[in-house]
């Protein structure tokens, strides 16, 4: 069976940096694209980043473009996102996904079938 388990969540001030690790187990993962999301207090579930199979391709949501970078190490079977300039309105719990659909460029959760227990980022002003 699947499992997603995230890692190096934290509160950190605004304008720092954290990098928030995935690690994969009973998959294939280089056959999977891997994702991750957020969901803030009150909020639904959104989209922040995918990263294709071979790790060539990676897809962000606006609100993160140029902050965030989300990578692979294929051989450690663990997807990363290094988020950079946080703001306080980055505090979420943050979800690693997996799946094997390729195009994920729409990030759409519907497509990701493993998902992890999230982990906590807060970001204070």
């Amino acid at each position: 069976q699947v499992q997603l388990v995230e890692s190096g969540g934290g509160l950190v001030q605004a304008g720092g940096s954290l990098r928030l690790s995935c690690a994969a187990s009973g998959l294939t993962f280089s056959r999977y694209s891997m994702a991750w999301f957020r969901q803030a207090p009150g909020k639904e579930r959104r989209f922040v980043a995918a990263i294709s199979w071979s790790g060539g391709i990676a897809y962000y949501a606006d609100s993160v473009k140029g902050r965030f970078t989300i990578s692979r190490d294929n051989a450690k079977n663990t997807v990363y996102l290094q988020m950079n300039s946080l703001k306080p309105e980055d505090t979420a719990v943050y979800y690693c996904a997996a799946t094997r659909v390729a195009a994920v460029g729409l990030g759409r959760e519907r497509d990701f079938d493993s998902w992890g227990q999230g982990t906590q980022v807060t970001v204070s002003s």
